[in-house]
């Protein structure tokens, strides 16, 4: 099982670059690449960081893939 998010998207959206988005959650910009590229699973702290800052649910951001 793989979790898939929507990080890339809405940082984008909201015209944030990896650097800002990093910036307002305290982690490293390499995190937010390794988070986008889907090589990384946040903790729920840091799900729930990248929520407040997206003002999204974060079910809406982050969800389970099954495998195929």
């Amino acid at each position: 099982m793989a979790i898939k998010n929507r990080v890339k998207e809405l940082r984008a959206r909201d015209g944030l670059t990896q650097g800002d988005l990093a910036k307002k959650i305290g982690v490293t910009r390499q995190t937010i690449v390794s988070l986008e590229k889907g090589s990384y699973t946040p903790s729920l702290l840091l799900a729930l960081n990248i929520a407040e800052v997206f003002d999204e649910a974060v079910e809406s951001i982050f969800t389970k893939e099954e495998d195929q």
